[in-house]
């Protein structure tokens, strides 16, 4: 009986540090991306998708994390179980979901351009007839521009959107091409609102640019999709979202 008391106690103690242990790790991209997500000065993750993320979690009674790497390294890292979601401004896309899984989207944004500020304006591909264009590596947005840009401009890839960001300043490339909430941010910016200026939406074609961004998941963990999509629902309907998007926007960015 006592040697049995023991075998229980020794099951109950592994069980609960496994417990304790257990937390759901969130992979996002390791550069500042606001007002989705930044550093502050104490080296602490901070904007709309971290607050988003914590309320999320604080739905799903669970313990979370976050694991920064390189953008194009998150597909790979959640495949390789370096993490449990991707929350890092991915969009929702046919392409991409022949490889993972996607939560119910969480925000929408646009895909526009930004030029220099004495540029003619539009977004079109007779806009940028001759032109440089500056995208991130491994976007919609760069599947955008082959399909509908490649016959007229030119493409230059970079592997951070502030390097594009600098170029364009510094007038080594024409346009950055971009999801539309972090280009307007970068054009309220300091270093931005001098230099550049809003080119215009290109025309959407959700095929391609997605239906809204939304958390990545491996394919055989529907059950965290689930609760997480149970979660995102739940923020939305206490009015968590609208709170926190509030302190950042000045529209709803859950979109259409």
């Amino acid at each position: 009986m006592k040697l049995l008391s023991i075998l229980f106690a020794g099951a109950a103690l592994a069980a609960s540090a496994a417990s304790a242990s257990a937390e759901v790790r969130f992979g996002i991209m390791n550069e500042p991306y606001p007002p989705f997500f930044t550093k502050d000065a104490s080296a602490k993750w901070v904007g709309w998708e971290i607050e988003l993320m914590d309320a999320v979690c604080a739905e799903m009674n669970e313990e979370c994390s976050i694991v920064d790497m390189s953008w194009d390294g998150l597909i790979p890292g959640l495949e390789t179980k370096k993490f449990d979601v991707i929350w890092s401004s991915m969009s929702i896309t046919n392409e991409r979901k022949k490889t993972i899984d996607f939560t119910d989207k969480y925000y929408n944004t646009p895909s526009k351009l930004i030029g220099a500020r004495d540029a003619a304006a539009g977004a079109t591909a007779d806009d940028v007839a001759d032109k440089t264009i500056g995208i991130q590596v491994s976007t919609i947005q760069s599947e955008y521009f082959k399909k509908y840009f490649a016959d007229k401009a030119s493409e230059k890839t970079y592997s951070t959107l502030d390097e594009a960001f600098q170029d364009l300043a510094a007038g080594r490339i024409d346009y950055v091409f971009g999801d539309a909430i972090p280009l307007a941010e970068f054009l309220k910016s300091d270093f931005g609102k001098d230099c550049c200026a809003d080119m215009g939406d290109v025309a959407d074609d959700p095929a391609i640019l997605g239906v809204g961004i939304g958390g990545g998941v491996r394919k055989q963990d529907a059950s965290l999709r689930d609760k997480l999509n149970a979660a995102i629902a739940a923020v939305r309907a206490t009015g968590k979202y609208e709170e926190i998007s509030k302190k950042y926007f000045d529209f709803d960015p859950y979109g259409k």
